[in-house]
């Protein structure tokens, strides 16, 4: 048994929209969230990258009927200034092909203006894995893994 204060959640890429929306619908849950490489405008993605390509899976925003389903989960949309949400770390790198680093950097920007506590990194290689080399892999862990034990009193 565990409690809020006590449990973080990770995922990537589209682990990282599942964080993100468990961080905007049930922040009560966790103590702190890390979203690497994330997927979190659900409005704009297929305009990004790979993104054109996903749209089988979630849908095509410029449908009324489908952003209607998009927009009540996309975590770009549905964050909120005066919400009281877990520390999110948020992590991307500048090289991914597949989800552009602009959902991290519109998410952080964004949370960031409604006053909400935020970390990011931005690794300016790796491409979608986010790091180029193990070095930089075990740099990524290592920052995960301090995030999570300062942030749910692990140390």
């Amino acid at each position: 048994m565990t409690s809020a204060s006590k449990l973080g959640v990770h995922g990537g890429s589209n682990g990282g929209l599942l964080t993100g929306v468990m961080l905007t619908q049930r922040p009560d849950l966790f103590g702190a969230v890390v979203a690497a490489v994330p997927l979190l405008d659900m409005k704009r993605y297929h305009k990004l990258l790979a993104g054109a390509s996903w749209m089988e899976e979630y849908g095509d925003p410029e449908k009324p009927e489908d952003w209607a389903a998009l927009s009540k989960y996309s975590p770009y949309h549905n964050v909120h200034a005066g919400k009281k949400y877990p520390r999110v770390l948020f992590t991307t790198s500048t090289r991914d092909d597949r989800v552009h680093p602009g959902h991290a950097r519109k998410m952080v920007a964004r949370m960031l203006e409604q006053g909400h506590d935020v970390l990011y990194y931005e690794n300016i290689e790796g491409g979608h894995a986010g790091a180029a080399d193990n070095e930089q892999a075990a740099f990524m862990f290592a920052a995960n893994f301090t995030f999570f034990a300062k942030q749910l009193g692990l140390r």
